[in-house]
């Protein structure tokens, strides 16, 4: 008989991708710290940095109506109220109130709060489904998706990232299957993918319906804000918001504050007040983080030049990389990953000698997120950022790629020793 192993001798953080490199990079690469107030300029180990790894999009994060908003509202309700789940004792007009204005924006008949995006979108994901359903997703969903769908109980079929040719071969082996389970079939994408910056295709996605029955879910946590005519997302920027039948997105990035929200029919948003379990078992969304809410969506709504200026800068930094020579992928987005062929320990110097020599911050990604051999810096510019952080930066990274290319990150000295 085999001896029962003590649960805590497998839990070998050494075993895991990123665990690997726990202790030699926590708290420099891994779980860094940055201090100072939150924007482009901030400090990193005592050293002032040119910080480009905030999902600030629209620079609200220290806007002064929004720290006004918030200040105010945490004096006015303190971080308590309402206490309890919305379904027994949480619920207030303003939650409803965030509710409403969020699905005229987005152009929805109803939308549902939710305390977070990430167990938010899992939890409505597992609602909408039961085991008779299949599933058929992107690829390069985010980690929130694959975790949701490994609650599923049904079937899912996987489509090669923003293949329309291989998303119809998965749609026409989910509809078999629906066809024997008695079940429904739910395409899940991206409106932005967080890691290249591509939108995903929903213009094709939703001009499948026509051939197969089908329902969209558009994760567009990062299209919220920056995408589209006014700002309303990826299917506003596609001209297909009415096609997507399920909208997601996180307060985490455009809005710079904690919370998300999912926008449907109201049919499908009553029926996920009554089942999504994160909602129903969880505390309501503390006063000051709605008013303040409502408050960043005035202002992503009411001050264009934000947008406008968040684009000037992305524009400014993606061109400027592309005409260096420099791999950026095929973004469509803000989000700015710079492709360079090196490995984990050349990766480690770089990012030691971009921060400590040239104090420029941003994160960096290697295998098995990317592949072997390849570091990505991932950029995301803000409206926060000026044309002179973006010039500082082109100089930085055209030196730290020569660097890259002669050798002079030697992935034999110890990591954080070169500089």
């Amino acid at each position: 008989m085999t001896e029962v192993i003590d649960l805590f001798e497998k839990l070998n953080i050494e075993r895991t991708p990123l665990g690997k490199y726990a202790n030699r990079l926590h708290e420099y690469i891994a779980f860094p710290k940055l201090t100072g107030e939150l924007g482009p300029h901030m400090y990193f180990k005592g050293k002032k940095m040119l910080n480009w790894s905030l999902n600030n999009y629209l620079g609200l994060a220290n806007h002064p109506e929004v720290r006004k908003i918030d200040a105010e509202a945490a004096a006015k309700w303190g971080m308590a109220y309402p206490m309890g789940a919305r379904m027994m004792s949480g619920n207030t007009d303003m939650h409803d109130l965030l509710e409403a204005r969020l699905s005229s924006f987005v152009k929805k008949p109803d939308t549902v709060l939710l305390n977070y995006g990430y167990q938010g979108i899992i939890s409505a994901i597992d609602s909408l489904l039961d085991r008779k359903d299949v599933v058929v997703y992107d690829e390069q969903s985010h980690a929130c998706i694959i975790d949701a769908l490994r609650m599923h109980l049904g079937k899912r079929y996987v489509f090669k990232h923003n293949d329309i040719e291989s998303c119809e071969k998965q749609l026409q082996r989910a509809t078999k299957m629906a066809q024997e389970s008695g079940g429904g079939i739910l395409v899940i994408t991206e409106g932005v993918f967080g890691m290249s910056g591509v939108m995903g295709n929903l213009k094709e996605i939703i001009a499948l319906k026509q051939k197969y029955n089908f329902r969209l879910l558009v994760d567009d946590a990062h299209g919220f804000g920056t995408m589209g005519k006014t700002g309303a997302g990826t299917g506003e920027e596609q001209g297909v918001q009415e096609g997507i039948d399920v909208y997601f997105s996180t307060f985490a990035k455009s809005m710079a504050t904690i919370g998300a929200f999912v926008s449907s029919t109201k049919e499908v948003c009553m029926y996920l007040r009554y089942n999504m379990r994160s909602q129903i078992f969880a505390k309501s969304l503390p006063m000051p983080i709605v008013e303040g809410a409502l408050k960043r969506l005035e202002l992503l709504q009411t001050c264009p030049e934000l947008r406008e200026k968040l684009w000037q800068i992305t524009h400014a930094l993606q061109n400027g990389l592309r005409e260096r020579g420099f791999n950026i992928g095929k973004t469509q987005s803000p989000v700015t990953p710079v492709f360079l062929n090196g490995t984990d320990g050349e990766a480690a110097q770089l990012v030691f000698d971009l921060r400590e020599n040239y104090h420029i911050f941003c994160s960096v990604v290697v295998y098995p997120v990317v592949p072997k051999d390849v570091i990505m810096l991932r950029i995301i510019p803000t409206a926060a950022h000026s044309l002179e952080d973006v010039q500082r930066t082109l100089d930085a990274f055209s030196e730290i790629a020569q660097k890259l290319k002669t050798g002079y990150y030697n992935p034999e000295v110890p990591v954080m020793t070169q500089a």
